[in-house]
């Protein structure tokens, strides 16, 4: 047995193109939110598509994150042509982590996504997303601000309501908090399994769990890495993640 002082986190990582070459990437942020606020180990994991060794990378994880990112979800994998073809996607990780979702709720692995987590958990489980919240009829644009400072990209943008008795209430102990907001996509079509755990002032669902998940399954549209260790219920929902993390590391 391997003795491990704080559980590992395994981090789906996007595939960018930077100066002309491929690499694998993450963002700092998670990185420090992960090490800082669950106090977990963060290991980043390539995004190989069906190459990706699931087996070995389940036995490794304590935890999963799926991070948000500038790329969105394909649309083909909710039966959608793209609507806006200078948009980024990213194939190679929507073929690692739609594989990784069902892998990791099978096997009771802790699961937090975030925005584009958040998307890939509802599409992953059969769900569809609004390509263009912003030109969809009823929806508020959700989009980050206009600004090259990241402080004002990710400042608060608008109130989330929580659903009483909750999983997302219980861990932040609220019925209602500001969040940031830096997504053009949202959910259409709640998969099914899954469960609403807040909403934001025009009805857009910004929270979901799995409901018949073995081990902690919570997903957030908003950027809750974001400031982390200043933001009372941003942090809850790190510190409940990295509990659920540390009683999977202690069982094995």
């Amino acid at each position: 047995m391997i003795y491990r002082s704080k559980p590992v986190v395994l981090m789906a990582a996007d595939m960018r193109q930077i100066d002309g070459q491929t690499f694998h990437a993450v963002g700092h942020k998670y990185v420090a939110a992960l090490a800082g606020a669950a106090q977990a180990v963060p290991l980043a994991i390539p995004a190989l598509g069906s190459d990706s060794e699931l087996e070995a990378l389940i036995a490794l994880a304590d935890g999963i994150l799926l991070p948000g990112a500038v790329s969105n979800v394909h649309p083909s994998h909710f039966d959608e042509d793209v609507l806006d073809p200078s948009l980024p996607l990213d194939p190679a990780r929507d073929s690692t982590t739609l594989r990784l979702i069902d892998a990791a709720v099978t096997a009771g692995v802790p699961l937090l996504g975030i925005c584009r987590g958040f998307q890939e958990i509802n599409v992953a489980f059969g769900g569809s997303l609004h390509q263009a919240v912003h030109d969809t009829e009823g929806f508020a644009d959700h989009r980050e601000v206009d600004s090259t400072l990241p402080e004002a990209q990710y400042g608060p943008q608008h109130l989330v309501s929580t659903v009483p008795g909750g999983m997302l209430a219980e861990i932040t102990g609220c019925g209602e908090f500001m969040v940031n907001s830096l997504h053009g996509q949202g959910i259409a079509r709640l998969g099914s399994g899954l469960v609403a755990e807040a909403y934001a002032p025009d009805g857009l669902i910004e929270a979901i769990r799995i409901s018949d998940a073995k081990a902690f399954a919570l997903a957030v549209q908003w950027h809750p890495e974001w400031d982390v260790l200043n933001n009372p219920p941003y942090l809850s929902i790190f510190r409940a993640f990295g509990t659920a993390c540390r009683e999977r590391a202690a069982s094995r």
